[in-house]
């Protein structure tokens, strides 16, 4: 069982992309590394999987249940 999953998550502001068909699945027990350069998208990654912003396209899954 993944705890977490995306497909394809894409977010937009305007024309800009901040997240670009993001693809990550995490099994359990498993330990996940999140880095990157400043303005990669790694915050709105996590503001999306919080549903603290909607995703343009895309889903995403935490235990299973859709983040939003």
């Amino acid at each position: 069982m993944s705890i977490l999953k995306t497909n394809a998550l894409t977010k937009k502001f305007g024309d800009f992309a901040a997240l670009d068909g993001v693809e990550i699945e995490v099994g359990r027990g498993e330990v996940y590394g999140f880095i990157g350069p400043n303005g990669a998208g790694k915050s709105t990654t996590i503001r999306v999987l919080l549903g603290i912003l909607k995703a343009t396209s895309g889903k995403a899954e935490i235990f299973g249940l859709d983040s939003w």
